[in-house]
């Protein structure tokens, strides 16, 4: 069926919005998508069970509402239930304000997810700008389209997995083909590959192509061919170490006003953001926007600047050469910048079940939702973890699973996550949240996943005894462990490893140069620390980017105060 073309499909009552609207869409994607119209909704909702009997796949499902049909927003909410990976829209008429509290109020439930205004004139670019939009998510999150990248291996192995996941987060097109299907086996031949090692990642946009056996992270990054080695002689004006929210808002500033910038990540741009399937509450985007997309266009807006990067490559260690700092990395090479930002982000604290730990890529992830969740369809899935990632994970896999069920460790999730999230969970038939609950246990068949043992926080005896409950896919977005571990002793850390800026009044060595630590700026001279690194930093999207920001206005005081030879001052 991969051949068929997807399903845009339209119902309303009211004639005036289905003329144009089914106008438009035939006109503009009537030949990449079969176009389906219905003017009433228990034919629509007829179309939608025959297409999912027969395997189809659905897109966008448009319902309208206005003076003219009051209905599509409920025709909307059940057609989740047929066809729960499609995007949801609600098509409005101009100045139609009456209908705004009600259809806000929708969407805040998870009953469509998409609001668009219809068409008033031909080739309305707004209407068709939102549509392709989420038409360009649905493709990312099916995985359909062009394979500039072939992967070869098991789907429940932790690198096949990683690779999947760092592949997808870059915006690469990546096609996987679990080994032992035609497909792959066929592929295997024509490589000329008998049994090789697992995975094998073929890079089908070169000329020939380029095949690489069980390829370690430095391997692929050489042999895509976007990163050089630095000249042993070049000072950078800053390295960015992460390429995260905060790192790539610094890299576009610093960048944009003339400083020779390098970020260096060694896995994929975004951070823990890159993983959300959808942001909603980021400033300037209404409709909301994946973090993928948001991190990719943030990474291209600073490469167009002049950004250079290092990909899949770790840094390991951070020193000073006088005003010159040093970064060593993991294949060897030494990187000199006049100053440093760390952006290292953190990673999601371990849940520390060892049962579980030999089943991570395997049915046990952190992270990972958006990448993993069309494996999931019609399993069992749990989700660990309280805050927004772990919401926004919860509702991406519930498009595909048959059951998603949350677990919190506390009460309530009100101090924890946004309002919108817990009400689209609430509102959400195939989501179950589960208070006062903590995985203490599991069990494998066959090397994977298939059971958890989920105990109770409250620790009571008269709270019952574990539980013993089917898994197919648990997700871990719990806590936040910084990743500061290669840093040296002189940059100074809290408790939990966070990184402390900012002026300090026991910071006896700046005061004795003369100076307060600048605002962002570590114990380190030249070394400044944004985003969630940073010790008292706040943990949402936007307030990284404004690290980001911020940071480079810092530097270019710090830079006109310590010039090195041979750079402008």
């Amino acid at each position: 069926m991969d051949d068929v073309e997807p399903v845009l499909l339209l119902a309303t009552t009211d004639p005036a919005s289905r003329a144009v609207i089914g106008s438009e869409l035939r006109r503009r994607y009537g030949t990449d998508y079969e176009v389906v119209v219905c003017a009433d909704y228990a034919h629509a909702r007829a179309v939608l069970e025959g297409l999912r009997r027969w395997g189809r796949q659905v897109a966008l499902v448009i319902g309208c509402y206005g003076p003219g049909d009051r209905d599509g927003l409920d025709f909307l909410r059940r057609a989740y239930g047929l066809h729960p990976s499609a995007k949801r829209v609600i098509a409005v008429v101009w100045g139609d304000f009456e209908s705004t509290s009600t259809v806000f109020a929708a969407i805040a439930h998870g009953h469509a997810e998409l609001l668009v205004l219809r068409p008033e004139r031909p080739r309305d670019e707004e209407f068709h700008g939102a549509l392709t939009d989420a038409l360009d998510d649905w493709h990312l999150a099916q995985g359909i389209g062009f394979e500039a990248v072939r992967l070869i291996g098991e789907e429940r192995d932790e690198r096949t997995h990683m690779l999947r996941d760092t592949f997808g987060r870059n915006h690469i097109p990546v096609g996987f083909h679990q080994v032992g299907t035609e497909a792959a086996a066929r592929m295997l031949e024509s490589l000329g590959l008998e049994d090789p090692a697992l995975p094998v990642v073929v890079l089908a946009f070169t000329s020939p192509p380029t095949t690489l056996v069980a390829p370690t992270d430095l391997e692929i990054a050489d042999a895509f061919g976007l990163t050089r080695p630095p000249r042993a002689d070049h000072v950078y004006d800053v390295v960015v170490v992460g390429a995260g929210p905060s790192g790539l808002a610094a890299a576009v500033y610093a960048s944009s006003e003339g400083l020779s910038t390098l970020v260096v990540e060694q896995q994929a741009v975004g951070g823990q953001a890159g993983t959300s399937s959808l942001i909603r509450n980021y400033p300037g985007f209404s409709r909301g926007v994946s973090g993928a997309h948001l991190a990719f266009r943030s990474f291209q807006q600073a490469w167009a600047f002049g950004t250079e990067y290092f990909f899949m490559r770790q840094v390991q260690g951070l020193g000073a050469e006088g005003d010159v700092r040093t970064v060593s990395m993991s294949d060897g090479s030494v990187v000199r910048a006049r100053s440093v930002v760390i952006a290292t982000g953190v990673d999601y604290r371990r849940l520390e079940v060892p049962e579980l730990e030999s089943l991570v890529g395997r049915g046990v992830f952190y992270g990972a939702a958006v990448a993993e969740a069309p494996s999931m369809t019609g399993q069992e899935v749990y989700v660990v973890g309280g805050g927004n990632s772990a919401g926004q994970a919860a509702l991406h896999l519930a498009r595909y699973a048959r059951q998603v069920t949350l677990l919190v460790r506390g009460p309530s999730l009100a101090a924890s996550m946004s309002d919108y999230l817990i009400a689209q969970l609430e509102a959400t038939r195939n989501v179950a949240i589960r208070y006062h609950a903590a995985v203490v246990g599991g069990r494998e068949a066959d090397g994977c996943l298939a059971g958890l043992t989920v105990g109770d926080t409250r620790a009571d005896p008269r709270d019952g005894e574990p539980e013993e409950v089917p898994a197919a896919g648990l997700f871990v977005l719990i806590g936040s462990v910084p990743r500061t571990a290669w840093l040296p002793a002189e940059v100074m850390r809290d408790e939990a490893g966070f990184v402390r800026t900012g002026p300090d009044p026991a910071d006896a060595a700046g005061m004795a140069q003369g100076r307060a630590r600048l605002p962002l700026e570590t114990s380190m001279p030249g070394v400044f620390a944004v985003g969630d690194v940073r010790a008292g930093s706040i943990k949402r999207v936007a307030t990284a980017v404004g690290d980001g920001a911020t940071v480079i206005a810092l530097l270019h005081g710090y830079l006109a105060a310590h010039p090195v030879a041979g750079t402008p001052a």
